[in-house]
């Protein structure tokens, strides 16, 4: 319910300061489901919903956070016509996932021949923080929630990739040219000042360093702070390494066409290979132990969040 204190001078966004929702896990709705090959991923779901929230009561982590209510749903997606919210995670799938959330809402036929540009740069879809504070509010308590998360170093190590070995009119220049500048000895001028050819090891620096030259990025923030498990209730949590099958279920569980599948393609690069459990620990062998160490605990809320082994 929205707050009684309406008779305040106080800002309508002061109210929300702190907000967490309730923490009672609410039964997912499985009336579309047909056929009973998906009793596995059902039951593997059931345990990745009671693993968080025994996370979240035993690590105390529904503290109220001193942010707005906007603020906490700002990376949520919202899909009205079959009533579901998706917290992007970045080099989780999400580009497919937004993709496949085009077709659902009728944006798009298919999700197959959705170009990249338009799904990261067309604004088609509308974020829940859009919406007046009842919207949010009404969506979150009435609306199917769902994330998808990878474990963090592959994640790291895959973002890394993304966007500093392939040429890139933003990272380079913004990100590159900044930890190039501040983490490399004796760099040279082509180097900061084009900022390509960061190296991991001076990547993982500047994602160390508490006095960043340059701020954060959604690409390796903490999914603890993108989408803030412990304060909101997901009601289905995917991960990238069951990509395929967690994806297809959730898409019998709100209803989807029977005909939307989620798609297999490689987003960008797909000549690379994909970024393995072997891929990073190459990555990590350009890293000291203590590097490593410090680099597991930058995302260790990630690892238990979601019962990953750590590396």
């Amino acid at each position: 319910r929205l707050p009684e204190q309406q008779k305040t001078s106080e800002s309508p966004l002061s109210w929300f300061r702190g907000v967490y929702l309730p923490p009672a896990l609410h039964p997912l709705n499985k009336t579309f489901v047909k056929g009973g090959e998906w009793q596995d991923i059902d039951s593997t779901q059931e345990k990745r919903r009671a693993f968080l929230q025994d996370f979240c009561r035993k690590y105390n982590s529904r503290k109220k956070l001193q942010n707005h209510l906007v603020h906490l749903v700002s990376r949520i997606y919202v899909e009205d016509k079959h009533k579901v919210l998706y917290c992007e995670v970045p080099k989780a799938g999400c580009s497919n996932w937004k993709r496949v959330l085009m077709v659902l809402s009728g944006l798009a036929a298919s999700a197959n021949n959705i170009s990249h540009d338009d799904v990261h740069y067309g604004k088609h879809l509308r974020k829940l923080d859009s919406y007046d504070l009842k919207g949010i509010y009404t969506r979150l308590n009435m609306y199917t929630k769902f994330i998808f998360v990878r474990d963090p170093m592959e994640r790291l190590v895959s973002a890394f990739r993304d966007k500093f070995e392939h040429p890139n009119s933003y990272y380079h220049p913004v990100f590159g040219k900044a930890i190039i500048k501040k983490y490399r000895h004796n760099a040279d001028e082509e180097a900061l000042k084009t900022g390509s050819g960061v190296k991991f090891k001076e990547f993982i620096e500047y994602l160390l360093d508490s006095h960043r030259p340059v701020g954060m990025d959604i690409h390796w923030e903490q999914v603890s702070k993108l989408c803030y498990p412990c304060l909101i209730n997901y009601d289905f949590i995917g991960k990238f390494e069951t990509l395929e099958e967690d994806a297809n279920y959730f898409l019998q569980l709100v209803g989807a066409p029977a005909n939307l599948k989620f798609p297999k393609f490689k987003d960008r690069h797909s000549s690379d290979e994909r970024t393995s459990t072997e891929v990073v620990r190459q990555y990590l062998k350009e890293l000291s132990k203590e590097e490593r160490q410090q680099t597991y605990d930058f995302y260790y809320l990630d690892y238990l969040m979601f019962n990953y082994t750590s590396p």
